[in-house]
């Protein structure tokens, strides 16, 4: 810090420079203090962003707002489901209970009111429900837009008190060829709203998290919704190819043509 004012005075130069670093980054940086302390909005600041992430945490995911909100986009009415989770503090000490079906989700991913597709597309709340309700609609209408006119045909299920491994069993019970689980992130001091997507191919209970992809930080102040709907596709495309998906299966898509996936015109 020394040398980045060195010349023009503390008190004149610091602020000047702190606004300017500002504009590259969310984090809590110059803040100054107080004596010991903080001074007092950037302590008022800090607790607002605690709460909120907070608050995340304990949302309720509003699952019928959400299918309101796709049938209203065109989608076709998603397959709702829920893990043997009872309620949210159930959640958040039992892991291991988000990862398994309730025994009527079970039935009901067994029965007629599913659709057969490649792609399972999982809707969940993880552990920010405000993230999947303020972003899944405006993705998955990205990932559409990629799909038109491909190979892939998605099924659509929301999850509730869903951990990323719920969606192995979810598509094998489908019977997919591969499974998005998009899925609200740990809520940050800075984000937390944050979707993050879990690509999965040939899904099966007892899949490990080495074995699936991860595309994070999915809202309009992170990774654009259609970026992220392009690497799904990008990545989705090479999984077929190879067959598999994880550690063994590199996100090069960097490199790859913008327009990847979308329908030839």
């Amino acid at each position: 810090m020394a040398e980045l004012t060195r010349g023009r005075g503390e008190d004149a130069a610091e602020p000047d420079l702190w606004e300017r670093l500002r504009r590259f980054t969310p984090a809590r940086i110059g803040l100054g203090r107080v004596g010991g302390s903080l001074p007092t909005r950037a302590q008022l600041e800090f607790e607002l962003a605690h709460a909120r992430a907070r608050d995340a945490v304990h949302t309720r995911f509003d699952t019928a707002a959400l299918a309101d909100e796709l049938r209203g986009a065109g989608f076709d009415e998603p397959v709702m489901v829920r893990s043997q989770v009872r309620d949210r503090m159930e959640y958040l000490l039992r892991p291991d209970l988000g990862r398994l079906l309730d025994q009527s989700s079970r039935v009901l991913l067994s029965g007629p009111v599913t659709r057969p597709g490649d792609l399972a597309i999982v809707v969940a709340d993880g552990l920010s429900a405000i993230a999947p309700a303020r972003h899944a609609a405006p993705l998955l209408r990205e990932i559409r837009a990629n799909l038109e006119g491909g190979a892939h045909k998605a099924t659509i299920v929301v999850a509730t008190f869903a951990r990323v491994a719920l969606g192995d069993e979810i598509g094998e019970r489908l019977g997919a060829r591969a499974v998005a689980v998009l899925i609200g992130e740990r809520p940050g001091l800075s984000a937390p709203d944050s979707l993050g997507i879990y690509l999965t191919w040939a899904p099966r209970v007892g899949r490990s998290d080495a074995e699936r992809n991860c595309i994070s930080n999915i809202r309009p102040e992170g990774l654009g919704y259609a970026k992220a709907a392009s690497r799904l596709l990008y990545l989705l495309d090479r999984a077929g190819r190879l067959g598999l998906s994880g550690v063994a299966l590199k996100d090069d898509s960097e490199g790859a043509p913008p327009a990847l996936g979308r329908k030839r015109r």
